[in-house]
């Protein structure tokens, strides 16, 4: 069995390339730490198998609370990530969502259709 970690970006924000890997530094480690608190099964076969990660894309803010249901509805650590409003966004802006470390075949029941960022 194959484990990684997915983070969802949002394009409509048109977030610069710095600020879109900080974002997604955030989603990671969020998630990466909430796992290990609540599946340490998972966190540690995620860890030792390299810690993959995928970047993804969605359009909306809709779109990106959708597939935050879905995960949650598979029992799948979702994390959320909220700007603090000091460069280029409003602070509260969500700006991407984190989805495990988990099982592939989990995450992609949720991911697999999304378009590499």
């Amino acid at each position: 069995m194959t484990y990684k970690q997915v983070i969802v970006v949002r394009k409509d924000l048109h977030m610069g390339i710095g600020k879109i890997a900080a974002q997604v530094a955030h989603a990671s480690v969020l998630g990466a730490e909430r796992t290990k608190q609540f599946n340490q099964v998972w966190f540690h076969r995620w860890f030792e198998s390299g810690q993959a990660k995928v970047v993804v894309k969605v359009q909306s803010y809709e779109e990106l609370i959708a597939l935050r249901k879905i995960a949650e509805n598979l029992s799948l650590t979702v994390v959320q990530v909220e700007d603090r409003g000091m460069t280029q966004i409003p602070a509260g802006t969500t700006t991407c969502i984190g989805i495990g470390p988990a099982p592939t075949e989990l995450i992609d029941r949720v991911t697999s259709r999304l378009k590499l960022l």
